[in-house]
């Protein structure tokens, strides 16, 4: 079935529902950008936020009217129903709604009579009043409006004729949509799909906002849409209080790759991996590494049994071709990888090994080489940057050489009442200079990092844009105390791209000293030196 923006709506509300995330703030300047990706994403409608509850929704809405250029997307103001006992004309949140220059009005009422009593304090005819004054006053005014009917699921529960009731006012008075909110999360798929069937047996349009209290905001949506919802709210990555809200890209990915029902503009679907990334960098709240779809493990394959089967054909273990989204698939190097797994993983990194001279004896001697780093506590899983160096030296008999480290010392000196200062010496040989650095950080591992990249950068500059951006360490036989094995990752940049190294070793800076040596040669590679 082929859907239309008029007879389905993609609805996203990540500036508003989604913001309500713990530790998750964003500045007009973040909404503005955050809208424009949403806008390539090729959403409907983009909730903006509650303009005149907050200055930070009201200076968007504001901003919006002259820096957004939406090409796809319809932008949303969200507020609630005039107050019990205020004519909606008088009500100066309404009249934030009216003056926010979006075309949308999203009203928020409640449709669980308990609510209506308990917290807005007033009687369930008033409420009812207030539903249909809000909305036919904003119709008046040339808005379109749809209704949010808070805890409609609970309230349908609880007292149905009521929440029925709801809607059937809205709609009446000129609401295009009411969207069932499940706004605890409690629900479970057949009864979502229950009750939606039911209400459009009353003949509203139906949409649907789920969270993912019980972990099936995605399968609540789909089952909503299923039974006859035809807009749907969520938002991207699934943002949002608790446990979040439904995941918009896996609901218009099962949508579409599974139900067949084409929601976005034709070829869309295929930035969805970028877009949701380049969110998260705005958010500063990455995309879960085993989100489905466009997490970067989402298309991971470690066992070399099903290597194996992918080199074959990689539907094998796989649902989907993940370039349908926008991601790849990745090979990942570890105790478990098999030939093709390395074979694999080469072709992955720009190494046809199979063909080269010796090509079975080179992925077995690498196929080796891994399994016993890997005894010993090192993981390619998550470094490629130390496996692709590991690579470069079987093949080409030698790992790729820019300097060539004497000695490196590094010594803390702590005082009572006084930071501790690290301070790390390092002698070298680069560009046929033999150099000696100091450099001080706030621990030893900075100080070497710091140190490190200034004697390097006096041979090769390129080194000056590097930056450790994640240090985890982690013991790996902790029953040996102070004794145990460590294995340290490190992340690095260079303002453009990231990669990630590995080092391993009973003291915790001689792993670090290897992980920050195996990332900076990589690096200086990369960049062509």
């Amino acid at each position: 079935m082929s859907s239309t923006p008029e007879t389905f709506h993609v609805y996203d509300t990540t500036l508003r529902d989604g913001a309500q995330q713990e530790g998750l703030n964003l500045s007009v300047a973040d909404k503005l950008s955050i809208a424009r990706q949403l806008d390539g994403l090729g959403v409907g409608y983009i909730e903006g936020g509650w303009p005149g509850s907050n200055p930070k929704d009201t200076e968007f809405f504001r901003r919006a009217a002259h820096e957004l250029d939406l090409q796809h997307a319809t932008l949303a103001a969200f507020g609630a129903t005039r107050r019990a006992g205020v004519a909606a004309a008088d009500d100066p949140l309404v009249a934030a709604l009216r003056d926010s220059g979006a075309s949308v009005v999203t009203l928020v009422a409640k449709s669980h009579d308990r609510h209506v009593e308990l917290a807005l304090r007033t009687t369930l005819e008033e409420n009812l009043a207030m539903v249909r004054d809000t909305v036919s006053h904003l119709r008046t005014e040339g808005q379109r409006v749809f209704l949010d009917a808070e805890h409609f699921f609970d309230g349908y529960r609880a007292n149905r004729a009521y929440a029925l009731e709801v809607l059937r006012t809205a709609y009446d008075a000129g609401a295009e949509v009411v969207a069932l909110c499940d706004t605890n999360g409690g629900m479970l798929p057949s009864w979502v799909g229950d009750v939606v069937d039911d209400v459009l047996s009353t003949g509203v349009r139906v949409g649907i906002h789920c969270h993912n209290d019980t972990g099936c905001a995605v399968a609540n949506t789909l089952a909503a849409v299923d039974a006859g919802a035809s807009h749907v709210q969520g938002t991207l990555n699934g943002y949002g209080e608790r446990t979040g809200n439904a995941d918009l890209v896996s609901v218009v990915a099962n949508l579409e790759l599974k139900l067949g029902r084409p929601v976005l503009p034709e070829g869309r679907l295929r930035d969805a991996t970028r877009i949701a990334h380049a969110v998260a960098e705005v958010t500063n709240f990455p995309p879960a590494s085993r989100q489905p779809y466009v997490g970067t493990s989402a298309f991971a394959h470690k066992a070399g049994l099903h290597a194996s089967a992918i080199k074959v054909d990689p539907n094998l273990y796989q649902h989907m071709e993940p370039e349908l989204v926008g991601n790849d698939m990745r090979l990942l190097i570890s105790d478990m990888a098999g030939r093709a797994s390395i074979e694999l993983k080469g072709a992955e990194l720009g190494y046809d090994l199979a063909s080269m001279d010796e090509g079975r004896e080179l992925i077995t001697r690498i196929t080796t080489r891994v399994k016993d780093l890997e005894s010993q506590g090192y993981t390619f899983e998550a470094a490629d940057a130390s496996f692709e160096l590991l690579l470069v030296e079987e093949v080409d008999g030698a790992r790729p050489s820019y300097f060539e480290v004497e000695s490196w010392r590094v010594i803390t000196d702590s005082r009572p009442g006084e930071e501790a200062v690290s301070e790390a010496t390092i002698k070298l040989l680069a560009g046929g200079a033999r150099i000696i650095t100091t450099g001080e950080g706030n621990g030893p591992v900075n100080a070497l990092d710091q140190s490190l990249r200034e004697a390097i950068g006096q041979a090769y500059p390129e080194v000056a844009k590097f930056e450790l951006i994640d240090y985890k360490v982690r013991i790996l036989d902790q029953g040996h105390g102070t004794d145990a094995v460590t294995r340290v990752l490190i992340e690095t940049t260079d303002g453009v791209s990231s990669w990630v190294t590995v080092g391993v070793g009973h003291n915790v800076i001689e792993a670090s000293w290897g992980a920050l040596v195996d990332a900076v040669t990589y690096g200086l590679r990369r960049n062509g030196a």
